[in-house]
């Protein structure tokens, strides 16, 4: 800071010189006082008007928050909007922040940039049906989906998502072909719940079911969440007919589908039930994999997965994984 004070006033006092020198020759005094003058001016505006304080690195200081942070990103991408993995970053902040419209345009921005990229293709599908009111993959996000297996053709995300997307579309024989192959990659314990995805898709399109390999019939469940589920006094007279409870955990933040999920019968409440790796509908993540979650029930008269107007629903408690203890959750709302 010193430094640069010297060198500011050197230059100033060289361009002063400079400049009133015809005036220094004709008239020292007269050229003195208005050089004094000039440079007492030019050192009252800068320290009225100017930010000294900004040149001393001590006090540029770090993003205290998540939206600090994004704002220093956005500026810096603003700057050069050539960063693949900002716009990357970026994009994960907005999700994080739940602004899906944002992270969507986020990743098709790095996606222009790295246009083979299956690991960015699968997050920028994602991020598309995300930004959706119905969580739909649509025609773009299949799209990328489709070329990411194309560079990788065993990407378990990319094809994962496709699975869902064909589902979405109504495709259940397609589901089930391009989730198949996933079973011989992932673990046993992720190869249990994968398969009864896959026979799901495989009985809505009419076809004979896979059996399960004899590693995942001999799984072990591994670490999970013990969850008590109770249901409101004011709800209990409601409660339809062979209605099913889904009593499910997902991340804390990112996508909303389910890290594990259990389809009961919703009678006899409560009801206590235990979460595990075993319960997880998605070959790539898993309970076990999380340090904490998002533990919620939902009541479903058509025992529907999609959550429906009419359900019964709790509010999300987060629960730490490793935790003994039981999670405890009150079904006491209707899903509008």
């Amino acid at each position: 800071m010193t430094m640069f004070a010297i060198a500011g006033a050197t230059l100033v006092v060289f361009a002063l010189g400079f400049a009133l020198y015809p005036l220094w020759r004709s008239r020292p005094w007269l050229g003195a006082g208005v050089g004094l003058a000039l440079a007492a001016v030019t050192a009252a505006l800068y320290l009225a008007i100017g930010t000294p304080a900004a040149l001393n690195p001590q006090q540029v200081k770090a993003p205290q928050t998540l939206a600090e942070a994004v704002t220093q990103l956005e500026v810096e991408l603003d700057r050069d909007p050539n960063q693949i993995e900002g716009w990357r970053l970026l994009a994960s902040a907005y999700t994080a922040q739940g602004l899906h419209e944002k992270a969507r345009d986020a990743y098709a921005r790095a996606v222009k940039l790295a246009p083979d990229n299956p690991d960015l293709l699968a997050e920028a599908a994602e991020a598309r049906a995300l930004a959706t009111p119905d969580r739909r993959f649509d025609a773009e996000a299949v799209a990328m989906l489709q070329h990411a297996l194309k560079q990788q053709p065993m990407h378990q995300r990319a094809r994962w998502f496709l699975g869902i997307a064909q589902r979405q579309a109504e495709q259940p024989a397609e589901a089930a072909k391009t989730w198949e192959p996933l079973l011989a990659v992932v673990d046993p314990r992720t190869a249990a719940s994968l398969l009864e995805q896959i026979n799901g898709a495989r009985l809505e399109a009419g076809l004979e079911p896979m059996q399960p390999p004899a590693p995942a019939q001999a799984a072990a469940a591994g670490p999970g969440l013990t969850v008590k589920v109770s249901l409101a006094p004011a709800l209990a007279a409601k409660l339809p007919a062979n209605a099913s409870v889904f009593v499910l955990a997902r991340q804390t933040s990112g996508a909303p589908m389910p890290v594990a999920v259990e389809k009961l019968a919703a009678k006899d409440f409560p009801i206590e039930v235990r979460l595990d790796d075993g319960d997880s509908p998605m070959p790539t993540m898993k309970l076990s994999q999380l340090a904490q979650v998002q533990v919620l029930a939902r009541v479903s008269a058509s025992g529907n997965a999609i959550p429906q107007p009419g359900d019964f629903a709790s509010a999300p408690a987060t629960a730490r994984v490793a935790g003994n203890g039981t999670v405890e959750i009150l079904i006491d709302r209707v899903v509008e």
